[in-house]
């Protein structure tokens, strides 16, 4: 990786453990207004249980996130750590189950901000209307995030809290109103109530209430002393929820039981009644007064609907940051990963991924969205747990700033049992849910599938290895601040796209008002007249420059020429001083691993009409 200019390292590490804590919390925090609701439909009186053994889970998914982030703050978390474990297919793997993740919180998430806000529109809670609004909130906030917002730290900090304030509260009313541990106990029939399947799933969605913790990961880069703050924050996040996700259904289940109807089936509220909105469910049966409980329902629903409008953003602002992260790697194609040429955002994937959550929402199928999350989440926590495993054994001497407790001797590498147990329970979580859900299954491994053919047809297309890491430092500084010219020629001739040099071009011209006129030569051959049809070398020297307006921005100006073969560079020579440029950036080819002088680099070098930068770029021989 680049190398950061020390001027720009200072802005960027900004955030403390307060803003690592409350952006976290802010996504793990606002699962529960759904996933009580979830897990209950299938745990029943054993609920309490599952969210335990999934927060034992969570607690050591948390500590191999800490680990490989302090190990390397990069944004990516599974995938960033898949990468210098094993390879870029790995990594890729990873971070395409990390998109469904956000592609689901967004779905799941907009889906419930109108099942709480049903408190003062009944119909809000019910079809179309939920999802309505749910699609424009969705539609919303991806405009938000292709034009371009700063998360605010602050405001992020007084969600949290405020979040974590009112859920303390209902847990100490309820414990002191509702609590009952004879029906919590008479809410149990072991096999029966629920079975064991139904256990071992609610187990996995329970897993759903956990994740957000890949937040940090993606913060890293951003984040004051890695070492200190991002275990501190974690640390926080983790104590908070597991303690409020283990009484919260002691609570829940404590005022509405468990019961018994004609037929025989077990049900509670919890799970069927208040499965859109299972916080209001425990407002509405904590058995305070009318004009009280219409307040604290009031109060609940504007701050779950606040939440969740903060997590499904947090969730779109995640696909962008990813997006640019796999973007840099080579990891999603150029179309996908387009930059806007004003607002500088991935607006392509943001577009496209809000679409795909907004269709997964519509159908409100509120059990397939959360199985669907517990498939990519676990997937992602399972290959992450691996990746520390390995990196422990490939890389025993690294210098490791923070490590988890509980660490043994394996053929002479020493492992984290917090990565083997939760490696173990991640696994078994995912194989629980493609066993007993096929829709799952079916649309889980169609993504995985699609991602990877998608993959590798890119790779083969750009002449890369799916196994080997290739970065693309486009918005790395180059050292050179201090040589910058006021107008750039930038010449890109026939072959693939040399994304390496327009970024080389961009940096040097990288003051406002700096000129870059990019120059597309199309090769006419001798026996055709110079104007004769070439529709498609045309267009693609046109597609050329475009792709360089998206990458510098609205200061490119592009000319598309025709040639004769060995002309281009004398051509280039007469643009450069007809426009007195300051500097001509020319690509330097390779050819069996060798640099290629040719002849419109000889050329330009021979005449040296102004300055001449060579872009040569090791990748480009490597490939």
């Amino acid at each position: 990786m680049a190398e950061r200019h020390p001027r720009e390292e200072a802005l960027r590490r900004v955030h403390g453990t307060s803003a690592l804590f409350s952006a976290a919390y802010g996504n793990v925090g606002s699962s529960i207004y759904y996933a009580l609701g979830l897990v209950a439909a299938f745990a029943l009186g054993l609920t309490p249980v599952a969210f335990a053994i999934a927060g034992l889970i969570f607690i050591c998914t948390a500590a191999t996130y800490v680990e490989g982030t302090v190990m390397y703050p990069e944004a990516g978390g599974s995938s960033n750590f898949a990468r210098h474990a094993f390879n870029e297919l790995a990594s890729f793997l990873a971070g395409w189950g990390q998109m469904l993740n956000y592609v689901i919180t967004a779905a799941i998430s907009s889906f419930f901000v109108p099942h709480y806000l049903a408190t003062f529109w009944e119909p809000l809670g019910e079809a179309p209307w939920d999802v309505l609004l749910a699609a424009l909130l969705l539609a919303v906030l991806a405009a938000i995030n292709v034009k371009g917002t700063q998360e605010s730290a602050r405001v992020n900090f007084v969600l949290a809290l405020g979040d974590l304030f009112t859920q303390i509260l209902l847990v100490v009313v309820g414990l002191i109103l509702v609590f009952s541990p004879d029906t919590l106990v008479s809410n149990v029939e072991l096999g029966i109530a629920p079975t064991w399947g139904d256990f071992a799933l609610g187990i996995a969605i329970g897993m759903i209430a956990y994740t957000g913790i890949e937040t940090i990961s993606n913060m890293a880069e951003e984040a004051r002393d890695v070492s200190r703050t991002v275990p501190r924050g974690a640390g926080l996040v983790v104590f908070a929820v597991v303690i409020l996700y283990l009484l919260l259904p002691l609570v829940a289940l404590s005022a509405m039981p468990v019961s018994t109807d004609a037929s025989g089936v077990h049900t509670t509220e919890l799970g069927t009644t208040y499965a859109d909105n299972p916080v209001l469910g425990i407002v509405n049966n904590l058995g305070l007064d009318e004009g009280l409980t219409g307040v604290l329902r009031g109060y609940v629903a504007v701050l779950a609907g606040v939440i969740l409008f903060t997590a499904t953003n947090a969730a779109i602002i995640g696909l962008s940051r990813l997006t640019f992260s796999m973007g840099q790697y080579r990891q999603l194609p150029e179309a996908l990963r387009r930059i806007h040429p004003r607002f500088k955002t991935p607006y392509v994937a943001i577009i496209v991924f809000t679409a795909v959550a907004a269709v997964a929402m519509a159908p409100g199928q509120t059990d397939f969205l959360a199985t669907m999350y517990s498939f990519g989440a676990m997937l992602s926590f399972t290959i992450a747990h691996v990746a520390i495993l390995r990196l422990r054994q490939v890389q025993p001497g690294r210098e490791r700033p923070w490590r988890p407790p509980l660490n043994f001797r394996f053929r002479g590498a020493s492992l984290p049992l917090t990565a083997v147990v939760g490696g173990i329970g991640t696994f078994a979580a995912w194989v629980v849910v493609i066993a007993l859900n096929l829709a799952t299954l079916a649309a889980g491994l169609g993504w995985m599938v699609l991602g990877a053919i998608g993959y590798l047809l890119y790779r083969r297309r750009q002449g890369l290895s799916p196994t080997r890491t290739v970065k693309v430092e486009t918005l790395e500084p180059l050292g050179v601040e201090e040589v910058e010219y006021r107008s750039v020629v930038l010449v890109l001739e026939e072959g693939p796209f040399p994304e390496e040099v327009v970024a080389t071009a961009r940096a040097l011209a990288a003051r406002r008002r700096r000129a870059i006129h990019v120059l597309a030569p199309v090769t006419v051959p001798t026996h055709l007249p110079l104007d004769a049809p070439m529709e498609d070398a045309d267009a693609e020297a046109q597609s050329k420059i475009e792709r360089a307006k998206l990458i510098c921005g609205q200061r490119v100006t592009g000319t598309v020429v025709r040639v004769r073969p060995g002309q281009a560079g004398q051509v280039v020579n007469d643009r450069a001083r007809e426009l007195r440029a300051a500097a001509v950036v020319v690509p330097l080819r390779y050819r069996n691993g060798q640099p290629l002088y040719g002849k419109t680099l000889r050329a330009v070098l021979t005449e040296r009409p102004c300055r001449v930068i060579v872009a040569a770029h090791p990748e480009r021989r490597n490939a």
